[in-house]
């Protein structure tokens, strides 16, 4: 019956098989026989051996087999399990938190242009020394020395400088003048110091030449006189004219520097080491110097060079004078003064603003005519014929017959023979 009352409709008969006695658990099932115990004709059973079906119940589910037989349940008692330690546990570490930003794409590494770096820093320092050249050369003062004049001697081999030291006080105040010992303004500007600088065009050394303040030449338009009194005539200009006729040798560059000057330079290169022979004392130079090896400062330095209170006068003061100069050249080009930027610095910036050259010279002049220098010079003076007085004073003659040869040698760019290098009268 169903539960609306109605009577069940009959089932469909099954579609399985005949009905098969239910299985034995295989707890309780036989034992396998061995082979002998069955008889000849008959075939022992393998694990393929089909067993009976169980047999379907009245609603169609299919018989289980019997249950085994149940057995007392005896429970186990438990120990109670030990409290567990709690385990040491490492911290775990903060997590970084992600960019909410979207992830960076790689970009393509760019080639680097070691070659294009390498030409900016090169241009930079083009530039930057190009500066201060300009800067130093900008700072010459600039004069019309080396003028055209009707029959002027051509040029002659090699290069040949003027250096001119002028009692020149322009510039210098009181108090400098007073430490300097100039003596005051004594009205024209003269020279002390005329130095002739021959560099050979090939090998050999460079000749440094003395000529003396006093010497007895010819001045175009003014005479006989002594050689200084032509930069007092007709400054530089004059000057030169009057040393291309008396020695026949063409000068190529001119260089004058003052008392403020000179003293500057010594200074500027820390001092000049120079070796006196005789002590030298003379109020009117204001200095006093034992004799022996010694470092003179600027204003030593200047007395040194213009002091005649020796026992040759002139001729004593124009040894002394190539051998400051030669000392001089030295210490400016040496390692210890080109590595100094203290000491660089000043002597170019001193020298630059001291000096007055000719219209076409600049500071790279400068700096070969130093550089050719620094290997040391061979020094003399003109050939000395003796002294006498004169219109104009007591005045210093030239050797009629070794000046000429000596000017020749240097006109024609050749070494001076050895036996013309000894000076004096």
């Amino acid at each position: 019956m169903r539960r609306d009352g109605r009577p069940a409709s009959p089932r469909p008969p099954s579609r399985q098989g005949p009905p098969v006695p239910p299985q034995q658990a295989w707890s309780q099932a036989p034992e396998p026989r061995s082979a002998q115990s069955y008889p000849a004709q008959s075939t022992p059973p393998n694990s393929t051996r089909q067993y009976p079906r169980a047999q379907n119940d009245d609603r169609g589910r299919t018989g289980y087999a019997p249950r085994q037989q149940p057995e007392p349940f005896t429970e186990e008692r438990r120990q109670p399990a030990a409290p567990a330690q709690r385990a040491l546990r490492r911290p775990e570490p903060a997590r970084p938190q992600r960019d909410s930003r979207p992830p960076r794409v790689a970009k393509p590494r760019k080639r680097r242009h070691w070659g294009r770096r390498f030409l900016i820093v090169l241009l930079v320092l083009v530039l930057g020394i190009g500066g201060v050249v300009y800067y130093v050369d900008s700072s010459l003062t600039r004069v019309d020395a080396l003028t055209s004049y009707p029959g002027r001697i051509g040029d002659t081999p090699g290069t040949n400088w003027l250096l001119v030291g002028s009692d020149s006080r322009a510039g210098l105040t009181p108090e400098q003048e007073a430490a300097l010992a100039t003596g005051g303004e004594v009205g024209p500007s003269r020279t002390d110091t005329i130095i002739l600088i021959h560099i050979p065009e090939g090998s050999g050394a460079p000749t440094m030449v003395s000529l003396p303040r006093d010497s007895y030449v010819s001045i175009p338009g003014n005479g006989q006189d002594k050689l200084n009194a032509a930069f007092a005539f007709g400054g530089p200009p004059l000057l030169v004219q009057t040393v291309e006729g008396a020695t026949g040798v063409h000068i190529d560059h001119y260089a004058e520097i003052g008392f403020g000057g000179f003293a500057g330079i010594v200074d500027a290169v820390g001092g000049v080491d120079v070796c006196v022979q005789n002590a030298i004392d003379d109020p009117l130079a204001g200095i006093n110097i034992p004799a022996g090896c010694q470092e003179l400062t600027g204003s030593e330095a200047l007395g040194f060079v213009r002091s005649r209170a020796t026992a040759l006068a002139d001729i004593d003061r124009m040894n002394n004078q190539r051998a400051f100069m030669s000392a001089l050249l030295e210490k400016a080009t040496s390692a210890s003064t080109f590595l100094n930027p203290l000491r660089l610095w000043p002597l170019v910036s001193d020298t630059a603003s001291s000096l007055s050259v000719d219209e076409g010279d600049h500071i790279w002049n400068l700096a070969a005519l130093a550089w050719a220098m620094r290997g040391g010079p061979v020094t003399t003076t003109v050939p000395v014929g003796g002294f006498q007085d004169s219109d104009v004073g007591n005045v210093l003659l030239w050797d009629d017959t070794r000046a000429p040869a000596f000017f020749d040698a240097i006109a024609q760019d050749r070494e001076i023979p050895p036996e013309l290098l000894t000076g004096g009268p």
